[in-house]
């Protein structure tokens, strides 16, 4: 009985969002172990953020403005 294989979403240099802070622009820097290991873009300084793929989202890469 084959399993069914799950891909990664996103790939490596792609810029998301995670869903709880879609204001901050992250790109991915490693994918491994089912985990995305993801640089805030624009500050090499800061630390490096893990996500799962439920928990990222596709962005612009720019920061989204809500107006009310």
């Amino acid at each position: 009985m084959e399993k069914n294989k799950v891909e990664n979403r996103f790939k490596i240099g792609d810029v998301v969002c995670a869903k709880v802070r879609p204001s901050v622009s992250l790109v991915v820097r490693l994918y491994a172990r089912k985990v995305y290991y993801c640089a805030i873009q624009n500050n090499p300084l800061a630390n490096e953020l893990v996500y799962f793929d439920r928990e990222l989202k596709s962005c612009d890469g720019l920061p989204q403005i809500w107006k009310t």
